[in-house]
């Protein structure tokens, strides 16, 4: 239960961080004001939090770790939201950085 709970906590946080920064470049980029800047602060500040809830207790770790998540769920993110489409090289890039997520964060370690 507890990989189940990390995965969990990666998607909200990246939902949280990836969606804050993408309210942030709507408001700033796209011109659609100060409300949708201020939601993104907030859903970065929220990330911040979702972040400590991991139940691996290195701080380093977990960032490390999240920064696999955070590439391809960027990725996922402009396919969604802003229409991009990724070429092989996206996908495979995005694959080698949830490969190392898996290998960071749940590779069985010595107590």
């Amino acid at each position: 239960m507890t990989v189940a709970r990390s995965v969990a906590l990666f998607v909200l946080a990246a939902l949280a961080e990836i969606g804050g920064a993408w309210l942030v470049w709507q408001g700033v980029r796209e011109h659609r004001g100060l409300l949708w800047i201020g939601a993104g602060v907030l859903a970065l500040g929220a990330y911040g939090f979702v972040a400590t809830l991991q139940p691996d207790p290195h701080f380093g770790r977990i960032l490390a770790a999240y920064g696999g998540v955070f590439v391809a769920g960027s990725l996922l993110w402009g396919v969604l939201l802003d229409g991009f489409r990724p070429d092989r090289y996206d996908i495979i890039g995005a694959v080698i950085c949830l490969i190392g997520v898996a290998v960071i964060m749940y590779a069985p370690r010595a107590a």
